[in-house]
């Protein structure tokens, strides 16, 4: 979904995408990355949302454990990160993006209840070290509705995002360049990954600032 599509749908004020995106300055370290050489930074929480109603409410924190079948790294490992800043739930921006993401999820399937988990992510690249946005390589997450949301990207070349068929075809190549371009995927159906990122410039650092969220009955 290109980024004018994404704001329009989501209805955003002026200012409303900078003051969003200040929130990839308070993430914290991924512990669990960095033990494979990997810069990335992220935050975690976990909602609910009430088919009948739309409501969304915000789930006691607890470790990210991804099911059997999806990313090959983590199955079975519980994960802890730091959880989602109150700024960042309480964000009109944030609020209109679950709330989007929410109606195209009954697209794919209709439960009383879904769950969605909430990763801002940062990945960083050095003129010595590339950024892995997915270092497990291509994957699901277990999930039925799978987004990515590009929030920002600086001095960054590279980060294709790439999505298969169960049999390995590919099905689609982008690279999500413009804050609010969203890829959105069927997770039951396909895998998924992104490309390495290195700097434009060498003597500077690289980043790429994403939103993911997943969508899966309660």
């Amino acid at each position: 979904m290109p980024a004018a599509v994404t704001t329009s749908c989501l209805g955003l004020e002026e200012g409303a995408w900078d003051r969003f995106g200040t929130h990839w300055e308070a993430l914290g370290t991924d512990k669990y990355a960095s033990e494979r050489g990997t810069r990335r930074l992220r935050r975690y929480g976990w909602f609910s949302r009430t088919a009948a109603t739309g409501q969304i409410g915000l789930l006691p924190q607890v470790s990210f454990v991804q099911p059997e079948n999806s990313n090959p790294l983590y199955i079975g490992v519980d994960r802890t990160f730091e959880p989602l800043t109150e700024s960042f739930v309480a964000d009109p921006v944030f609020r209109a993006v679950l709330r989007l993401l929410g109606r195209l999820a009954t697209a794919l399937d209709n439960p009383p209840e879904w769950n969605a988990k909430v990763h801002p992510f940062r990945v960083i690249a050095s003129a010595d070290t590339e950024g892995l946005p997915t270092p497990e390589g291509m994957h699901r997450d277990g999930v039925t509705l799978v987004s990515s949301l590009l929030v920002w990207r600086h001095n960054a070349a590279g980060g294709e995002s790439s999505v298969l068929d169960q049999d390995g075809r590919q099905l689609l190549t982008t690279t999500l360049c413009e804050p609010g371009d969203l890829l959105i995927g069927d997770d039951r159906r396909t895998l998924h990954g992104v490309s390495p990122v290195r700097p434009l410039d060498p003597t500077r650092p690289a980043y790429r600032d994403v939103l993911v969220v997943t969508f899966a009955p309660a």
